[in-house]
């Protein structure tokens, strides 16, 4: 706690050194401190260089997200263990047409996207989960550029085509709700929901690191949509994934995608709803789980991703104040993946305190049913349960429980408890 306290005074005191420099500190400058609490992003998007550059198409965002976590009990009972672990993101947005004023380029757009992390989760030392505890947690490296590429939307952005290194994961959207692949709207982001991966995306899906790929998005009727991508199976992040992608073994994991968004009617407005089906082929040779040394390749699995608003407190649309629920489900081939079968569920509720209407509440489980060919002996599940609170704009913080129970598949092996905090700032 005593960092984010430091980080947090840091700020505040840099922000402070911009007046005696003979900044002028007029109400709304970006160095008059009573306008913090109000403020979208820490330095008021770049102390206003920020607009100077959005007109042309040039957007740029820099975020920071800390951890701790405290392993209460588990397997290491000899000491208290902790981990403390962190990530920065920088994120460039470009819109080639209002660059260069050429027209033909209207409707395209370029993601560069760059991330840094230190520290190491409490996994390898202390629990063994298969899943994950910290999520965010992705050791010591300084900056990578994890993210470099072109989309076109045709149609008025009924058709979409993206190409070039990217996380397959997540990007497309459909009416504003998450699309494509394995996307949700309540447990899809390590940085302000759910810590554990598990809660974050589906383990039985083979997804590789970010790579060079092709994934397309058509829309043929509003709130229905059909996605299909693949991408470098051989894929490393701090790469440029040329390497991998065309030289020796050329190994590709595809995905396909189809999903409906709705809205119930309801008393107070539309109850928004998303409902997704897929499936994944992965030509690469994977290991079976038995410790074999035969390997085998061109194996398929199943998942679905649903989310839906159950109840909300106002009628205004743009009011996202209300309880929702989430679900999940995998299924992979017993011979190569562990786990073979997954579930997760949880609900959200966002502004359950009166007057603290952007705080969200989540409470969520997940299973992972193990391989009995791997020698496990135990299913791995997880509850956790997380309060994001927002503090300002730029600033979240949130603490978290989670209950790991057999880590590892291990039947033998002591559950855990793990205490964490996150803050996470938007510059």
């Amino acid at each position: 706690m005593t960092r984010y306290l430091v980080i947090i005074a840091t700020s505040a005191v840099l922000t402070t050194c911009g007046t005696s420099f003979g900044q002028d500190a007029s109400p709304g400058s970006p160095f008059d401190l009573s306008t913090l609490p109000r403020r979208q992003t820490l330095t008021q998007n770049w102390l206003g260089l920020g607009q100077a550059i959005e007109q042309y198409g040039i957007s740029v965002s820099l975020g920071l997200t800390q951890v701790h976590q405290n392993v209460l009990s588990g397997p290491v009972r000899r000491r208290r263990v902790e981990a403390y672990t962190g990530s920065y993101n920088l994120d460039v947005q470009v819109e080639p047409d209002k660059l260069t004023g050429w027209k033909f380029l209207e409707g395209g757009s370029i993601c560069i996207a760059a991330e840094g992390s230190w520290g190491v989760g409490i996994d390898g030392t202390s629990i063994g989960s298969i899943f994950g505890a910290n999520g965010d947690a992705a050791g010591d490296r300084f900056m990578d550029v994890m993210q470099f590429w072109y989309q076109q939307e045709l149609f008025g952005g009924k058709l979409r085509i993206r190409a070039g290194k990217m996380d397959i994961t997540g990007g497309f959207s459909c009416k504003g709700s998450p699309a494509g692949f394995d996307g949700n709207a309540m447990a899809n982001d390590e940085t302000t929901q759910f810590l554990n991966a598990a809660l974050v995306n589906n383990p039985t899906i083979p997804f590789p690191d970010y790579g060079l790929g092709v994934a397309v998005y058509l829309e043929p009727f509003e709130g229905f949509y059909i996605a299909a991508g693949i991408t470098d199976a051989q894929a490393d992040a701090r790469e440029t994934g040329f390497n991998t992608t065309f030289h020796d073994e050329d190994y590709f994991v595809s995905f396909y995608e189809t999903g409906i968004v709705t809205d119930f009617k309801s008393a107070k407005g539309p109850l928004r709803g998303t409902y997704r089906a897929g499936m994944w082929y992965n030509g690469q040779p994977m290991a079976k789980v038995n410790g074999s040394d035969r390997s085998l390749r061109d194996k398929i699995g199943t998942y679905l991703s649903f989310d839906q608003i159950l109840w909300k407190e106002n009628s205004d649309t743009e009011d996202s104040q209300g309880l929702g629920a989430f679900f999940r489900y995998g299924l992979s081939d017993s011979d190569v993946g562990d786990p073979r079968t997954f579930y997760s569920a949880g609900v959200q509720y966002r502004g359950l305190i009166p007057t603290r209407n952007d705080d969200v509440l989540g409470v969520g489980w997940a299973t992972g049913v193990r391989s009995r060919q791997s020698g496990a002996t135990g299913d791995e599940s997880v509850i956790e349960a997380y309060y994001n609170i927002r503090i300002a704009p730029w600033l979240n913080i949130t603490p978290s429980v989670q209950y790991i129970s057999n880590p590892g598949g291990s039947a033998s092996t002591d559950n855990a408890a793990v205490l964490g905090l996150r803050m996470q700032i938007s510059f």
